[in-house]
C-alpha cells in the first residue's frame, strides 16, 4: 500500500511539474522565437552595413565572377556569407568562396533556399543596381537557439526539483502530528483505553482525535458492560444450577412424595435456567450486529395477537386486547420478530406482577405512522425512585420472580429499532408506553 505521503508527493509533484513543464515550453518557445528574430534582424542589419560600405570602395567590376571580399572587408560577422549581384544575376562580389553555388538574389526579403545540400537563411536588399544578399546556415542558427535554450532549461529544471524536494520535506513536516498519534497509538498496551493526548495538533486533526478518543470511551463502556454482564450472568445461572443439583441429591435420598417434590423443583429449576439463557441468547442478538430481517412483516394489530399468543402459558386469557374502531393496517417498520418479542416481555412482565385474579390490559392504537401500545397491570406498582432501574440488567425489585432480563431486552429493541419506551408507575399499577415506526403508506 502506498504511503499518503508518497501519494500526496506524487499527485501534488506531477501537478507542480505539469505547470512547470508548460511554463517552460511556453518561455521557450517564446524565446526561439526571440532568437531567431534576432538572427534574422541580423542579416538586415550586415546587409544594409555592407550597402554603406560599397559605397566608399572603388567601382566593383561588372562582368565575371566578380570580385572575392573577405569577411572582415564586408564587415561581415564570422559565419556568415555576403553577396553583391547586378540586376542581370550577375555576381559583382562576394566574401566566400563556399558554396560554389551562387546566393539567390531574385527575390527581396527572407528567403530559405538550400545550397550544396545545406539549409540556408538569406535577406535580400536592394540598393540602386545592386542586390546586397546575406545569408547564414540554419544549422548553426540551429546550433546557437539550443545552446541558449540549454542554458535557460537547466536553471528551470534545476528549479523545478529543488521545489520537489521543498514539498516532500514539506508533506513529510506537515504530516508529523499523524505520525505522532500513529507512534502514541503503537506504544499503547493492548488492554489501554485512556484518551490519547497530542498536543500541538492541527485543527484538521483535532476530529480525528475526538473521534479516537470517543471510540476508546464506547469500547471502555463495551467492555465494562459485558464484565458486568458476565458477573450477574455467572451469579444468576449459578443459583438455578446450585438448586438444581440441591433437589436432585434430596431426591436421590429420598424415596415418595419427597422425591417427586425435589424432582419437581429441580424441573423448575431447569426451566428458569432456560428461559435465562434463552433471554441471554436474545439479549446478545439484539445488542450485535446480526440482523433480524427475515422478510415477514406484521401489522400492528397482528403484533399484538402474536404477542398475546407468545405470552406466559396459562395466562393468555388474562389478557384483555382494546383495539379502537379504526386501525392502520400498514406494516410495522422493524423485523417482526423484533416487534413480536418486545411486546411479550412486557406482558410477561405485567402477567407477573398482577396478581393471578387480576387482569392485564393491552390496548392499540395508530396514528401519524406510529403504532402505540400501552400495557397496564394491576399490581402494586413500583416506587418512582426504581423507575430508572427497569431496564438495567438482572435488576429485580423484592416482589419480581423473573430473571430481570425481559425489559432490558425491550429497551435494547428499542434502541436498535428508533422505538418509544415509557413508564407510569400509579397506585393501580404500572403502565408501559411503546411505540414502534409504521411503513409509510
Amino acid at each position: 500500500m502506498m504511503s499518503l505521503r508518497l501519494r500526496l508527493s506524487l499527485t501534488l509533484g506531477a501537478a507542480f511539474a505539469l505547470i512547470w513543464a508548460l511554463a517552460a515550453a511556453w518561455m521557450l518557445s517564446d524565446l526561439r522565437n526571440q532568437m531567431m528574430f534576432s538572427l534574422d534582424q541580423r542579416l538586415v542589419a550586415s546587409a544594409r552595413m555592407v550597402a554603406g560600405l560599397l559605397e566608399q570602395l572603388p567601382a566593383l567590376p561588372t562582368k565575371g565572377e566578380g570580385t572575392h571580399f573577405s569577411a572582415a572587408q564586408l564587415n561581415v560577422p564570422g559565419g556568415m556569407a555576403c553577396q553583391v549581384s547586378s540586376l542581370r544575376g550577375e555576381i559583382l562580389a562576394r566574401s566566400h568562396s563556399d558554396p560554389d553555388q551562387k546566393l539567390e538574389a531574385e527575390k527581396m526579403g527572407f528567403h530559405d533556399q538550400m545550397i550544396d545540400g545545406a539549409p540556408w537563411r538569406s535577406f535580400t536588399l536592394a540598393r540602386g543596381d545592386l542586390r546586397i544578399t546575406t545569408a547564414d546556415r540554419q544549422i548553426e542558427r540551429e546550433a546557437l537557439n539550443m545552446s541558449v535554450l540549454l542554458a535557460a532549461s537547466v536553471p528551470v529544471g534545476v528549479a523545478l526539483l529543488g521545489c520537489l524536494c521543498l514539498l516532500w520535506l514539506g508533506i513529510g513536516q506537515g504530516l508529523a502530528p499523524l505520525n505522532r498519534m500513529r507512534d502514541a497509538l503503537m506504544r499503547r498496551s493492548a488492554d489501554s483505553l485512556e484518551p490519547l493526548q497530542i498536543q500541538p495538533l492541527p485543527s484538521e486533526l483535532q476530529p480525528l482525535l475526538e473521534t479516537q478518543n470517543q471510540l476508546f470511551q464506547r469500547i471502555g463502556k463495551t467492555i465494562e458492560r459485558e464484565r458486568r454482564l458476565t458477573g450477574d450472568a455467572a451469579h444468576e445461572l449459578r443459583s438455578p444450577l446450585t438448586a438444581i443439583k440441591t433437589h436432585l441429591q434430596v431426591a436421590r435420598m429420598t424415596e415418595g412424595s419427597a422425591r417427586d417434590q425435589s424432582l419437581a423443583k429441580a424441573e423448575e429449576g431447569a426451566d428458569r435456567l432456560h428461559r435465562t439463557l434463552e433471554q441471554l441468547l436474545l439479549l446478545a442478538r439484539v445488542e450485535g450486529s446480526l440482523s433480524f430481517d427475515d422478510g415477514v412483516q406484521c401489522s400492528a394489530e397482528q403484533v399484538a395477537k402474536l404477542a398475546i399468543q407468545d405470552a406466559a402459558s396459562g395466562d393468555r386469557q388474562r389478557i384483555k386486547l382494546v383495539l379502537p374502531d379504526r386501525l392502520s393496517e400498514a406494516p410495522v417498520q422493524m423485523p417482526a420478530v423484533l416487534s413480536i418479542a418486545a411486546l411479550r416481555n412486557l406482558l410477561d412482565n405485567a402477567l407477573r406482577h398482577t396478581p393471578s385474579e387480576g387482569a392485564v390490559e393491552l390496548s392499540l392504537e395508530t396514528a401519524n405512522q406510529r403504532a402505540r401500545f400501552v400495557v397496564r397491570d394491576h399490581g402494586p406498582g413500583i416506587a418512582e425512585d426504581d423507575l430508572q432501574h427497569l431496564t438495567q440488567r438482572f435488576w429485580r425489585n423484592g416482589q419480581s420472580t423473573g430473571c430481570g432480563l425481559g425489559l432490558a431486552i425491550v429497551q435494547a429493541i428499542v434502541q436498535r429499532c428508533a422505538c418509544s419506551l415509557h413508564f407510569d408507575s400509579r397506585p393501580d399499577g404500572l403502565r408501559v408506553e411503546l411505540t414502534m415506526p409504521l411503513q409509510p403508506v
